[in-house]
């Protein structure tokens, strides 16, 4: 968030409670939700809760990539990804499942 690339992180906070917020912008509350392999995972999101967000219609593209990592962790096919995905928050206004599985497909007019 405008920080100069190469800058150090006092990462003492996340790495012990779990999560520090570094500064008022969009992205910059660090989260820590555990170690893989013994190295501690870092993520980042912003402040706010879910319902103080506004949302934009996610795009088809990132729901592939979303639905793709559904298929390959889970084992979901397409039909249970679409239903889901089109469930969700910023998407359960725009989204079918009908449409979203046609979108996935490839199908350019599969919104709705």
């Amino acid at each position: 968030m405008g920080r100069p690339t190469g800058t150090d992180l006092d990462l003492t906070t996340v790495l012990r409670s779990g999560r520090d917020r570094l500064g008022s912008g969009r992205y910059e509350t660090l989260v820590c939700p555990g170690t893989l392999g013994g190295v501690p995972v870092l993520t980042f999101t912003a402040p706010w809760t879910l319902a103080g967000a506004a949302l934009n219609v996610p795009r088809v593209g990132y729901l592939r990539h979303l639905a793709a990592g559904l298929a390959e962790t889970h084992g979901w096919p397409p039909e249970r990804a679409a239903a889901y995905l089109s469930s969700r928050p910023g998407a359960a206004d725009h989204w079918t499942a009908a449409g979203l599985l046609a979108a996935l497909a490839g199908d350019p007019g599969g919104a709705g």
